[in-house]
């Protein structure tokens, strides 16, 4: 019979489905081996009862009486696969599968299976390698953006399709309008198009849901987005000051996204304080990562809704006589935590208000950040 520690001859020697075993479950996963020959298993990790309701024992029990059980679901179709495998198709060497699995108490755990099999030096398979993720944690956060989007979009989507519908009504109403009006109601129709199909583009529930999981790798230069932040908010007539430090030249994120938390941001600072109120920008690197602030020199939060000021849907007590839906830091917030990173505020020592964006910076580029700073300091220190 194959075993774990004492493989037999002419079998595939898994000393490495040991490390296998000890680095999938270091990250929460189980892990299972079969004997290809008997079908049976020979490792199965303990945390199953924890995630799965069953123990080694039931699973074992199980499979020995024909594969009906929980693991039979896991492995599902290893004769077809171990057949066709030997029969030359390459594609079932490695299989991965997401589907939903019964409890014994009755409810379903949302779960991915990945396994491989162990060859042994003929390229016969020995036996299958498994390792089993609970993912109910990431189609909750799926469905939840899903949600967040609708709702998002619906708010958004509402007072524009009235402003294209008024504006339709403007140009069909306004044949005795000279050109330039007639040219701004074509200005207003564009630019309601153009928004109405960034709606469908960014804030799509699909795109959402995916913006979580598969995040493009694209590449935002921190350093340009606070340039920009103090453009605009000059452009809106604020005196404002930018202190950055050292940053990396780029970040991984969705630079539409970023650009969008850190509006919203300035939009919150130019809404609720005095005209003339000064705004600071500040950016640097800080525990592997990337710090933006933007303080104000206004009242702050009141202290009763600071704690709440992210939630969504929350609008607070110095809001009142000022257009909003409360979805503006929930939004930012979800932005920046799908980027891996955090947003939070504070109140300044100085007074006002001072919202932070942390960014974490991918370990390669925080190397070589820290090596390049390093160097310098030892040229510097050269010189003199």
């Amino acid at each position: 019979m194959f075993t774990v520690s004492e493989p037999e001859k002419g079998q595939t020697d898994i000393s490495s489905a040991e490390a296998f075993r000890a680095i999938a479950e270091l990250g929460g996963d189980l892990a299972f081996i079969l004997d290809c020959t008997t079908g049976l298993p020979v490792y199965v990790s303990p945390g199953v009862d924890d995630m799965l309701g069953y123990s080694v024992a039931d699973i074992r029990a199980q499979l020995a009486k024909g594969g009906d059980g929980p693991l039979a679901a896991l492995c599902a179709g290893l004769p077809e696969r171990l057949r066709r495998f030997a029969a030359g198709d390459g594609s079932r060497l490695r299989v991965q599968r997401e589907f939903d699995l019964r409890r014994p108490d009755g409810s379903d755990v949302a779960v991915e299976v990945i396994s491989t099999l162990a060859l042994d030096d003929a390229g016969q398979a020995r036996a299958l390698l498994g390792l089993v993720r609970d993912v109910s944690a990431r189609r909750e956060g799926e469905r939840e953006r899903k949600r967040f989007a609708s709702m998002l979009n619906h708010e958004f989507r509402t007072p524009l399709s009235t402003i294209d519908g008024a504006i339709q009504r403007l140009e069909a109403l306004g044949t005795k309008a000279d050109e330039v009006t007639r040219e701004r109601y074509r200005k207003i129709a564009t630019a309601t198009d153009r928004l109405i199909a960034m709606l469908d583009d960014y804030l799509s529930p699909e795109r959402m849901a995916a913006l979580g999981s598969r995040r493009r790798e694209n590449g935002v230069a921190p350093r340009l987005l606070l340039e920009e932040l103090v453009a605009q908010a000059r452009v809106a007539g604020r005196p404002v000051t930018l202190a950055a430090g050292e940053l990396p030249a780029s970040l991984r994120g969705e630079p539409s996204g970023l650009r969008l938390a850190l509006k919203v941001l300035l939009d919150n600072a130019l809404r609720y304080t005095p005209a003339a109120t000064a705004l600071h920008v500040a950016g640097r690197q800080l525990d592997a990562g990337v710090e933006m602030v933007l303080r104000d020199e206004g009242p702050g939060v009141p202290e009763a809704d600071v704690a709440r000021i992210f939630d969504k849907g929350y609008r607070g007590a110095n809001t009142a006589g000022v257009a909003g839906s409360g979805l503006g830091l929930y939004m930012a917030r979800s932005v920046v935590e799908v980027h891996g990173g955090s947003l939070t505020y504070a109140c300044h020592a100085e007074g006002g208000a001072a919202f932070r964006i942390w960014l974490p910076i991918p370990e390669s580029k925080a190397k070589g950040l820290a090596s390049e700073l390093t160097s310098s300091d030892n040229r510097n220190s050269e010189r003199g």
